[in-house]
């Protein structure tokens, strides 16, 4: 298959902007900018003229479960992994996610975030992958005081079914909600036991504290031997972040205070933050704003976490509220998520990179819409596309 596209915007690696067209063939990108390698002199089999659009590169979230709403929509009311997976598919090729690591959260709870549903979703993820558009894969997160699924996650990561691995712990901020009857009553609802069942519960393994910081550094010691990228979640110092770099976590995921940030920044360590956080215009749990740390040059890649319009939106957002150019606010959802779990081979339009790429109508930057998204050279989403459309 070759694509070439025409009369658009390219944000370019080096962050310019041209106009030059892009050519595709196969999987990777033959021509974009001035650089080019010999291609058929042939016309290609998608013409596509991209005047009035943005061309960018594909969206890569490292962090996004807004799936769980899929799987069970209301409390109590299931549906299988397959089906939420390809409804998830739909609506992240939609919203320019063209790269995804599905947050998959193994806990101590039993459950939606239990260890059968891990297993049914470990086991039907590998057989359903192949039919997504986006390229998909596993970002495990692992609530650390589940000691009893040690083993068991070992051998994923081992196996290779583990592609991204984050270390979890709200067992601290679970307690912190138990005395507000609304919030007992999601965490209760999502387990499928009563409140006091699942206080009882909590107290438990809360008692198994000591046992902890044993089990993560056999955990990230198997992910480093298979070279696994690791983050830590929710770190809320600057020692903790500190114990987790030790143990190869590279990644600080969501950082509870600046100073946690600055340290991690300073360490070079990628700071993760969330798109929703940026859209709202702050934490929905009165932690670290994403905006802040984005202006103090501290974040350096945000994730869809909960909700996977914002991506896109928290771009141009940045760039119209005249925190980052375009350009660089771009890099937050692209290239650098991409550099920082080693996928190179996207996360900009280059020469010879993976044909990861999306045309926006920028028209209302307040709201940006996904016209057309290209996944390994392969055009898989079109919106309002027809007419610019011509096959050879």
């Amino acid at each position: 298959m070759s694509i070439t596209i025409t009369g658009g915007k390219v944000l370019q690696a080096d962050n310019e902007w041209s106009d030059a067209p892009i050519v595709i063939s196969g999987d990777n990108i033959t021509r974009c900018g001035d650089l080019a390698v010999d291609i058929p002199d042939k016309a290609a089999d998608i013409a596509i003229d991209a005047q009035g659009l943005l061309i960018l590169p594909g969206i890569v979230d490292l962090h996004g479960d807004a799936f769980e709403r899929q799987l069970m929509p209301r409390p109590g009311v299931h549906f299988s992994h397959s089906s939420a997976l390809l409804e998830t598919d739909n609506q992240m090729i939609a919203n320019g996610i063209t790269t995804a690591y599905h947050g998959l959260t193994y806990s101590w709870e039993p459950g939606l975030r239990g260890a059968e549903a891990a297993r049914n979703f470990v086991d039907q993820f590998a057989d359903i992958r192949r039919l997504l558009k986006v390229d998909t894969f596993l970002h495990l997160r692992h609530e650390t005081y589940n000691l009893d699924s040690e083993q068991e996650i070992i051998q994923w990561i081992t196996s290779g079914q583990v592609d991204l691995l984050a270390f979890n712990d709200h067992v601290a901020h679970i307690e912190q909600q138990l005395n507000k009857p609304e919030k007992l009553s999601v965490y209760a609802g999502r387990t499928g036991l009563n409140p006091q069942a699942f206080i009882a519960l909590h107290q438990k393994i809360k008692s198994l504290a000591d046992d902890v910081p044993n089990s993560i550094a056999r955990i990230a010691n198997a992910a480093r031997e298979c070279h696994i990228p690791m983050a830590s979640h929710d770190d809320d110092s600057p020692d903790i972040r500190a114990w987790y770099e030790q143990h190869g976590c590279q990644l600080c995921e969501f950082p509870v205070d600046m100073e946690t940030a600055l340290y991690a920044a300073e360490k070079q360590n990628p700071v993760i933050m969330g798109a929703p956080n940026v859209m709202r215009g702050g934490s929905h749990c009165g932690r670290l704003s994403a905006v802040e740390s984005i202006a103090a040059g501290l974040c350096t890649i945000l994730t869809s976490d909960y909700y996977y319009p914002t991506l896109v939106m928290a771009a141009f957002k940045l760039a119209g509220d005249n925190i980052l150019p375009l350009a660089e606010a771009w890099a937050l959802v692209s290239k650098n998520p991409a550099a920082a779990v080693n996928k190179t081979d996207r996360g900009t339009l280059a020469t010879g990179k993976r044909a990861d790429i999306l045309l926006v109508d920028a028209a209302r930057p307040d709201l940006p819409i996904i016209r057309g998204a290209i996944v390994a050279g392969e055009l898989v989403y079109t919106k309002d596309l027809i007419g610019q459309l011509k096959a050879a």
